[in-house]
């Protein structure tokens, strides 16, 4: 190696030692540099949803649009063009009525919210088979009257306590047993603890098992960034607004004076200066004695946070793929613009078909399993969120009327069986129809003439 080599590399090590993270070669733990957690935990994740409100209201909002509605069980799917047979049926109305006295639609939704916030939520059915929550279920008696309670349980209160280990089970990898504690999350009075078989437990997450993310995983650091900015600038108002004066000595003044007035000795002067500012600025003083010094207090310019609290803001919106306008809401009077509200419904369907509904047939299908449900082609009707308004629709049937009218006599652009199913109504029966129609003896009296067959 000759000697310029020998002076250029000596260069550069002086170079990366005197501006470290410069070069490219630097290594660095951004999350150690940034304060963030390098893993997550529930517990984490359970606090920032208690503690952090722009954690709670994604959470929340995402919930509330999705279960904006509650579905409904039939027993078959029914697309509404079946005439005369879309009223709901008795087996239809009495699981209505059950769910409804189990508030189990309630339950579920406040499983899903649980299950934002962790890796997975739990859903707890207690049947009236007699049997202890350790015991596996072979067939509840009495119909919906087996189904007793529904539980929703936090990822923190239900944790799997043994694992099937036997390769040749079918339920092999798959939990075995779970340990339900109340008190691990909740704070109540009587906490319920106690061992459950799977066989009463649904798994409410995106794939059905504990292998779950929570919604606030990806976005977490965002999360911490806004508590900082918003944290900090809190903080630093009132300092700002509480900063302790300083007191700036002259050299001609007599603190041997000063002492003897505060009936301290001389040395004892700065601990009392100390206690008298304290003093005044928790507001138990009025007066500051300065005797000799001047009182000046420190003023701190404090950046804006918007911007920074913005770029946050932003990041952790798009992680969970909600507009921000619809996670804060806007302090102006500008309102989210349609094309954030469909979006966000189109969002919200997605998250039903692909997230939610297969959880709900989850359950269906263990209830069916169990005899609390007989066998039927179960289908899950709910209300599409991406509808247009009642409004929308009227004025949207009036322009397919009035296509009609201008096309003249004969041509019929649209049925009045598809103008109907625009503002969401089924088509007529026959009898409703004809069911305005005049009967004979009504015409005839209507033009004052006789039936043909009658003999003057």
């Amino acid at each position: 190696m000759n000697k310029l080599r020998l002076v250029v590399n000596n260069a550069v090590r002086r170079l990366d030692a005197m501006f470290p993270g410069y070069f490219a070669s630097a290594k660095h733990n951004h999350y150690k540099d940034f304060g963030y957690p390098e893993t997550l935990n529930f517990q984490q994740l359970y606090g920032m949803y208690t503690r952090n409100g722009i954690a709670q209201a994604g959470v929340n909002k995402t919930v509330l649009k999705t279960w904006q509605d509650n579905p409904f069980l039939l027993e078959k799917e029914r697309d509404g063009s079946e005439v005369g047979q879309s009223d709901e049926t008795t087996l239809e109305k009495q699981i209505r009525q059950r769910f409804d006295d189990l508030r189990l639609w309630p339950r579920l939704s406040e499983a899903d919210g649980m299950s934002l916030v962790g890796a997975y939520s739990g859903v707890i059915l207690r049947f009236a088979d007699s049997k202890l929550f350790e015991e596996p279920v072979d067939r509840v008696p009495g119909g919906l009257d087996g189904l007793v309670e529904v539980i929703p349980a936090w990822e923190g209160q239900l944790t799997v306590s043994q694992w099937d280990t036997d390769e040749r089970s079918e339920s092999y990898g798959q939990p075995k047993m779970f340990q339900f504690n109340e008190s691990a999350v909740d704070s109540k009075q009587q906490p319920r603890s106690f061992v459950v078989h799977p066989d009463r437990v649904i798994i409410w997450s995106k794939n059905g098992t504990v292998h779950g993310k929570s919604i606030l995983e990806p976005g977490y650091n965002d999360l911490l960034t806004l508590e900082k900015v918003s944290g900090a600038g809190g903080e630093g108002f009132w300092k700002n607004a509480k900063s302790a004066p300083v007191l700036e000595v002259d050299p001609e003044a007599k603190l041997t004076e000063m002492a003897r007035m505060m009936g301290v000795p001389i040395d004892e002067l700065v601990d009392k200066m100390n206690d008298q500012v304290e003093d005044w600025q928790k507001g138990f003083d009025k007066l500051l004695m300065v005797q000799g010094m001047e009182a000046k207090t420190l003023g701190i310019t404090l950046p804006s946070p918007e911007h920074f609290f913005a770029i946050a803001l932003q990041s952790f919106a798009a992680s969970i793929n909600m507009p921000v306008k619809i996670l804060v809401g806007m302090q102006t009077g500008e309102r989210a613009s349609k094309e954030d509200a469909d979006e966000w419904a189109l969002t919200n369907m997605s998250r039903r078909n692909n997230y939610v509904i297969p959880n709900i047939r989850a359950l269906i299908q263990r209830l069916v399993r169990v005899g609390i449900l007989p066998k039927r082609d179960w289908f899950v009707d709910w209300t599409d969120l991406t509808e247009s308004s009642m409004s929308e629709k009227i004025e949207r049937a009036s322009k397919m009327a009035d296509t009609n009218q201008k096309m003249g006599t004969g041509v019929i652009v649209f049925t009045d069986e598809e103008i109907r199913a625009v503002v969401g109504y089924e088509p007529l029966s026959d009898a409703d129809k004809f069911a305005n129609e005049p009967t004979d003896d009504e015409t005839r009296d209507a033009l004052g003439t006789k039936p043909k067959d009658t003999v003057e």
